[in-house]
């Protein structure tokens, strides 16, 4: 594996072209940054608390308190918090790496556009050749970017042909260092409940979608911890055709709870990539498209388009769906199913990061307050990944993956993107850096 360690020297001497190196903003205070008179969003309950201070030390936050009883260590990195909210970093919880063919630098491109965005914690949801070496350069602080937990290869009709290879597949990817297994469609009860029972025995979680012949109930109940994209719930009960079975979502929604599941809804991808809603001429002059590659934006809007030529296609009834996804999200979040923030970014007009802020939209109109939409992001996150880390609330001891924000977010969910500056694993960039990264890639790709 490669070497990620990078000498003061030679980092303080790449800062000016190479904005993605982390190890570029770890000289300042020896590793001590302190946010002063800054009002902290702690995330473990819906509360501000003014007039404090946050010191961080390493990767970790040490102090949290009033200004007047939390000493500044000298030397260290101030950041006048005046006027601004400090809040917990947010989660992509589907998210996706450039692996394969991919060059370092792209790699690195999409590192920086997640944590730009105050992106500091990312589950990859399939595995690709190169992503367990960028975990380690990223997770170590070679890149500026979110904490990675990464799948393997996925489980699907494609992959897995028979039970027994589906329990060899389990423990290569624990061998691997996976940290857990992605479902796709295509699996057969057989192989599904092989593969349940092997991932119990290794110690491993799986998560993703729900293969047709497994229906959502029985995977519930072999221990699947996440359903992506709500499209298990909406076969069992109704909703991409006609009105959903309220009996039903209400059933489930118990079966939820009592097994501890989580749900990942991806409410903008699902509308555009897979319903086929949306002007692809409109979705590729959004404005954070000058960050993705012109190929891959044409790709996406050649894709879209085709969806809305195929047969059978009809736009009241992809309206209709995407309606009733909505009712769904605002329906579980009333049940008090738990759900966390994802996208499954980068697909279909999703660029890393930004993708959030329209999901963020999307789960506001389904109902959900903002701190209730920060809480899927921040600590429930937090709560899924507690044998790996503790983070997600701004706390001691905590990891220190932090936004600061020129505006409330609990007022206006939409002021999480009012950013002053964010923090990962304990380093920081100010938005004038985090400006100066996104101009960057702008440019690599002619924009």
């Amino acid at each position: 594996m490669k070497s990620t360690r990078l000498s003061l020297g030679f980092a303080l001497a790449v800062c000016a072209t190479a904005p993605f190196v982390a190890a570029c903003q770890q000289a300042p205070g020896a590793g001590v940054t302190a946010f002063v008179d800054v009002t902290v969003i702690p995330m473990d309950s819906e509360r501000v608390l003014p007039g404090h201070t946050v010191v961080v030390r390493g990767d970790r936050i040490v102090a949290v308190g009033s200004s007047a009883s939390v000493e500044v260590p000298d030397g260290a990195n101030r950041i006048d918090g005046s006027g601004k909210y400090l809040l917990p970093g947010l989660s992509e919880m589907h998210g996706h790496t450039p692996g394969g063919n991919a060059s370092d630098e792209f790699r690195e491109q999409v590192m920086f556009l997640y944590a730009a965005n105050g992106v500091t914690t990312v589950r990859g949801m399939l595995g690709l050749p190169g992503d367990l070496d960028l975990k380690a350069r990223t997770n170590t602080g070679g890149v500026w970017g979110p904490t990675l937990y990464l799948a393997g290869p996925s489980f699907s009709g494609g992959s897995i042909s028979s039970a027994e290879q589906a329990v060899e597949r389990v423990w290569t990817q624990k061998r691997e260092g996976w940290d857990h297994l992605k479902i796709h469609p295509g699996l057969t009860v057989l192989q599904y409940d092989a593969m349940a029972a092997a991932a119990a025995q290794a110690g491993i979680r799986f998560a993703g979608h729900v293969p047709a012949d497994v229906g959502i109930r029985h995977a519930i109940l072999m221990g699947q911890e996440t359903f992506d994209h709500l499209d298990g719930y909406m076969e069992d009960a109704g909703g991409i055709r006609g009105p959903m079975d309220e009996e039903r979502m209400e059933q489930l929604f118990a079966m939820t709870i009592d097994a501890r599941a989580w749900v990942v809804p991806t409410m903008v991808l699902w509308e555009v990539g897979v319903i086929g809603l949306g002007d692809p001429e409109a979705l590729a002059a959004y404005p954070e498209m000058r960050y993705w590659p012109p190929q891959g934006v044409e790709g996406w809007s050649n894709r879209l388009s085709a969806i809305q030529a195929s047969d059978g296609w009809d736009v009241e009834r992809a309206r209709l769906h995407a309606s009733n996804r909505t009712q769904l999200l605002g329906m579980m979040n009333e049940a008090g199913v738990g759900i966390l923030m994802g996208t499954d970014s980068p697909q279909m007009f999703s660029v890393p990061g930004f993708s959030i802020h329209r999901e963020i939209a999307a789960m506001a109109e389904a109902g959900m307050s903002p701190y209730e939409i920060l809480v899927s992001g921040t600590r429930n996150v937090g709560d899924y990944f507690q044998r790996y880390d503790s983070f997600g609330t701004v706390a001691a001891g905590r990891r220190a993956d932090l936004i600061l924000t020129n505006s409330n977010p609990l007022d206006d969910v939409a002021n999480v993107a009012d950013r002053a500056g964010v923090m990962v694993r304990g380093v920081w960039k100010s938005e004038e850096e985090i400006q100066q990264g996104l101009a960057e890639i702008a440019a690599s790709f002619g924009n």
